[in-house]
């Protein structure tokens, strides 16, 4: 008895166990490419907008309706504003303005301004702008009348670079200093508009870089919902896929959104193609009668907001489709790190099969049209902003036995990337071909897909479970599509493979060297021809005489213009030993070192310059670039130390001897003299000439992970016990110099311990950050160890770092 007790016992926690919900910063939900990339940031599907990977929104919805009664289980209500005065997006207005300083009361109405000029807005230095502004200072005035005043909430509209200041009627209604990429809201208090004549002031300071003003007032129309929130039962994030429960009225709703990335399928990788998949079913032997409206913002395919879109729908290929797009679709112009794409087309197709009503309307009415039954006619909309995609999915009478259906979501993106000179195509794109055509074969694939997708994800967490503890495979989990989709897959002219990053939110540089080098162990595991299109373009820029010097180049240019290095400067050691070492890595991952004899003349000039300046670095900056220049970095040394033994391991297995025993000698002999002047006692340091300092020697992992042995075991063993003496609550700090940390190193570092207890020490604090930050970005990997909130970057396809323990469990490296 006492043991079908504690059996009883177990199973109900396990039960309890399993479904626990996932925690995330933010939760992926379609995860493609760098402009394909939607999230949801609450713990509840149904308690925020979603959003674009950068915070815009890209709003998706969905509400289930049982037996009459309407439940919203997908996105937040997006709150809706009518024009009091408006801004240059909706009419092209003029307003009073001066370059000149201006007196005290100049913001009151009783001002003369008959001097001043009068311009059209938006005011700025750019070609946006109607009124040319390129001075350090702008006044603005603005009279308005309001023939009545209503009992609305009321907001100040603005959009301003840089330092704004503004009144309301002669009183100071906001002020800031810095600037905005978009309008932003700001309450106006109630008593501050009045019935009349109203003046609105805004001085304008420009500090660096570009200048821009456009205001207008709104008012929020307050919402009428008849709809219940869906009580959200569950969430679990895959590595492919990240799945809801819900109850709703006596109906269970699973709700999964799955972006097939099976890094083996490069194909099915690079087709931009998700499916949101329902199932729903009886809670009890009630039958209910259930219909399901999913809608997508156009949101999705602009820029932003203000710019006009065009869609239609149409039946192709048994798919009931809609598809959306900028009016103007300026392919491939426009170039930055906030930014969105605002050409191409997005697509939501629904199979026929399952009888979709499909319509487009205004974001405002769209699910009005839903719950009113009562659907737009139109096939087609030329020109509009703001638009809605929506789709009605009947599942008729519901019992216990569970019904599934689905839909997809897609982005034809026409041109993919720019490199040196040649626009590329997405690589699904062949003579003749449609978006059309991928979207029937995501649907045709589909129950073969999700079985595929299923069966990946139990592995990766079996695998990374058995390799690092449940912790580590949730880490593991959260960073797989996030780290895929902050990159490109392309074709070069020559034919390489082009697997081309995105620095997300830290440059929005493409193809950084020192960028590839954290990410690549999930690639190293997954399917090491994807490196190889990771390093492809950094060789060809040298190969090709773009780039003369005697190290690679920091990065290709600024996304998606792949077209020679942007950054201001350039990082000698660091990148040339990133791209040693994973040169060596492809080796080892491949099992020959073909990939490594085809770039053999750049490796050698690379090696070369290591042998020379790699040793004891000048001040120069290293990958962790944010903490500012260094020399003399003892870090750095280490990558260098391990590039040179990793090009004598190379050159060993390419059958050139000599070469290799000249290297592997230079790297033992640094090697030791590292041990001499790092050595502080019970660690090493920071630097050669700064004692009492420390710093996580991460780059220690390739000597561990190639089997170099270059360094005695004994200094990864000093380097593991010191750095548990350093631990903060939310992970281990970068180093001496700050508390801030940076995820993908700590796990880089605790690989290098010699027992699992050590290991699981260093990853606790980072999955407690992972679910406890109340940053809610796509997982940052720049964060402090004090307070687990987010110090910068996010999105980023470095957390493909996680993976380095698994990698060096599947390369037979144990603790």
């Amino acid at each position: 008895m006492r043991k079908y007790f504690l059996l009883s016992v177990f199973c109900v926690f396990s039960f309890i166990k399993s479904n626990a919900q996932d925690k995330a910063p933010a939760y992926p939900l379609i995860t493609h490419d760098t402009y394909f990339s939607i999230w949801s940031v609450s713990n509840e599907l149904n308690q925020s907008v979603t959003k674009h990977w950068t915070g815009k929104n890209q709003s998706l919805s969905g509400v289930l309706k049982v037996d009459g009664k309407f439940y919203r289980f997908l996105g937040a209500e997006s709150k809706e504003y009518k024009t009091i005065l408006p801004a240059a997006d909706e009419v092209n207005y003029q307003a009073k303005y001066s370059f000149l300083k201006q007196a005290d009361k100049w913001n009151e109405i009783a001002f003369d301004d008959s001097s001043w000029q009068k311009g059209t807005a938006p005011f700025g230095d750019d070609k946006s702008a109607k009124t040319k502004w390129t001075t350090n200072d702008l006044y603005y005035r603005r009279k308005f009348s309001i023939a009545k005043l209503t009992a609305g909430k009321k907001y100040l509209k603005l959009n301003h670079d840089d330092d704004v200041d503004v009144s309301l009627n002669g009183k100071k209604l906001y002020q800031k200093e810095g600037w905005v990429h978009e309008f932003i809201y700001i309450p106006i208090e109630e008593g501050a508009l009045k019935t009349g004549e109203n003046l609105l002031t805004i001085h304008v300071k420009n500090n660096a870089g570009g200048r821009y003003l456009d205001a207008g007032i709104v008012e929020e129309i307050p919402q009428k919902s008849t709809i219940a929130l869906a009580k959200q039962t569950n969430v679990k994030v895959e590595a492919t896929a990240t799945k809801y429960n819900f109850d709703c009225g006596g109906v269970n709703l699973e709700v999964n959104f799955t972006s097939p990335l099976l890094l083996n399928d490069i194909a099915l990788t690079a087709r931009p193609i998700s499916y949101i998949s329902y199932a729903v079913k009886s809670s009890s032997t009630k039958a209910h009668k259930v219909d399901l409206y999913f809608s997508a913002s156009t949101n999705i395919a602009v820029n932003t907001t203000d710019q006009a879109v065009m869609a239609k729908k149409n039946t192709v290929k048994n798919l009931s489709i809609l598809q959306a797009g900028t009016v103007e679709q300026p392919v491939l112009q426009k170039k930055a790190d906030d930014l969105r794409i605002d050409w191409g087309y997005m697509y939501v197709a629904v199979p026929e099969k399952f009888k979709a009503t499909q319509y487009i309307n205004k974001q405002a009415e769209s699910l009005n049209s839903f719950l009113s039954g009562k659907y737009p006619a139109s096939k087609e909309v030329s020109r509009a902003k703001e638009l809605n995609l929506s789709s009605i999915i009947p599942f008729g009478t519901i019992t216990q036995n569970k019904v599934e259906k689905y839909l997809m979501i897609g982005y034809n993106d026409l041109k993919s990337v720019e490199y040196f000179g040649e626009q590329l195509l997405p690589i699904w794109r062949k003579p003749g071909g449609h978006f059309e055509d991928q979207l029937a074969i995501a649907d045709q694939d589909y129950k073969t897909i999700m079985a595929k997708c299923n069966d990946f994800n139990l592995q990766l967490y079996a695998d990374a479970e058995k390799a690092g503890g449940k912790e580590y495979a949730k880490l593991c989990e959260l960073a797989y599509r996030q780290s895929i989709a902050a990159h490109k897959i392309v074709y070069a002219p020559n034919g390489d493979i082009l697997f081309l990053s995105k620095e997300n939110f830290s440059g929005g540089f493409i193809n950084t060297v020192d960028v590839t080098y954290p990410s690549a162990p999930e690639y190293l595991l997954y399917n090491p021809e994807l490196l190889t299109g990771m390093l492809n373009g950094i060789f060809y820029y040298s190969e090709s005489g773009k780039w003369k010097k005697p190290y690679p180049a920091h990065d290709l240019g600024t996304y998606p213009f792949a077209n020679g290095q942007t950054y201001g400067e350039d990082m000698p050691v660091e990148e040339a030993g990133n791209m040693v070492i994973l040169t060596a890595a492809i080796a080892k991952a491949q099992g020959n070192a073909k990939y490594a004899q085809k770039h053999w003349a750049t490796l050698s000039v690379w090696a070369d310059y290591l042998s020379k300046e790699g040793f004891d670095p000048a001040n120069q900056l290293c990958t962790d670039d944010f903490a500012g220049h260094l020399a003399r970095n003892a870090n750095l040394s280490v990558k260098a130390i391990v590039a040179l033994g990793a090009y004598a391991q190379m050159a060993q297995q390419l059958g050139k001897p000599q070469e290799a025993e000249k290297y592997r000698t230079i790297a033992l002999d640094m090697a030791k003299k590292w041990q001499q002047m790092a050595d502080d006692g019970d660690h090493y340091a920071l630097t050669f000439n700064d004692k009492n300092t420390w710093s996580q020697k991460y780059n220690l992992i390739w000597d561990k992970l190639l089997g170099l042995k270059l360094f005695p075991e004994g200094v990864y063993k000093k380097e593991i016990d010191y750095y548990l003496t350093k631990q903060n609550t939310f992970g281990l700090p970068l180093d001496s110099r700050k508390t801030y940390t940076k995820s993908d190193w700590i796990i880089w570092t605790a690989t290098l311990a010699d027992n699992q207890a050590d290991f699981k020490s260093f990853i606790k604090p980072v999955y407690k950050f992972a679910t406890e930050t109340e940053s809610r970005v796509p997982l940052n990997d720049w964060h402090e160890t004090t307070t687990g909130l987010k110090v910068g970057f996010q999105a980023r396809s470095v957390v493909g770092g996680y993976f380095i323990k698994l990698l060096a469990d599947k390369w037979g490296v144990k603790n």
